[in-house]
């Protein structure tokens, strides 16, 4: 999700051009997210099975059927299942985009790896004292991105762990283990997503006007 470059002779160090690549891969890995998020909500609201036990016996009793609890139960429960098998889906396509994100970064000019600029910002903000606390604030948000992708990389490899377990021979435990890790990982993801799209905003609003544009057109050029 980075997308800012920086440049001694710019003022503002967020307004910087962007890669088409960098720009496709961020809003189909934006989609991808969201759509993630969008199937945890929905199964665990809407298609919870519980939650439509009475709704099912219902439609049954309509229809001139009576079933029971445990019947109607199993019924409500594949509406969820389908819910869950999409969102699997939706994981197996971020694992794929976070090793493209990897690649990318191989094979991007030296002057646009993520690992540069970075580097060149701690450079910058211990030579220029005059935007120091903009340098402090542009090195703090790469280095919430490397959390975000290390985050990304826990939710990945848990939820391929949730797929593939039962084939792998893991254990119960270790499976609930697996599920607990992914399941509190989905919360600190929540957290990342709100505060990104929040300090974007702002940005755009205040400081970095145009922040937003420049993800979707390129952006500034040097």
């Amino acid at each position: 999700m980075e997308n800012q470059s920086i440049s001694t002779g710019t003022p503002n160090i967020f307004l910087k051009k962007h890669s088409v690549v960098i720009r496709i891969w961020h809003w189909i890995t934006f989609l991808f997210i969201t759509a993630s998020i969008i199937t945890v909500l929905l199964a665990s609201t809407l298609l919870n099975p519980r939650a439509n036990i009475g709704m099912v016996k219902e439609q049954l009793q309509s229809k001139g059927l009576t079933v029971t609890n445990d019947q109607a139960f199993a019924v409500s429960h594949r509406y969820e299942d389908k819910a869950w098998d999409v969102h699997k889906w939706i994981g197996f396509g971020i694992a794929f985009l976070l090793l493209s994100r990897l690649a990318i970064e191989l094979v991007q000019p030296g002057e646009e790896k993520f690992r540069s600029r970075l580097k060149n910002a701690i450079r910058l903000y211990k030579q220029n004292d005059e935007m120091k606390l903009t340098y402090r604030h542009y090195i703090s948000v790469k280095l919430s991105y490397i959390l975000f992708y290390a985050l990304l990389l826990c939710m990945v490899l848990t939820g391929l762990g949730l797929a593939f377990g039962e084939d792998l021979g893991f254990s119960r435990g270790l499976h609930g283990t697996i599920k607990q890790i992914h399941s509190f990982g989905q919360y600190c993801m929540y957290a990342f997503v709100l505060v990104h799209i929040g300090g974007v905003i702002i940005a755009d609003n205040k400081e970095a006007k145009g922040i937003v544009s420049g993800m979707v057109n390129g952006g500034m050029t040097d």
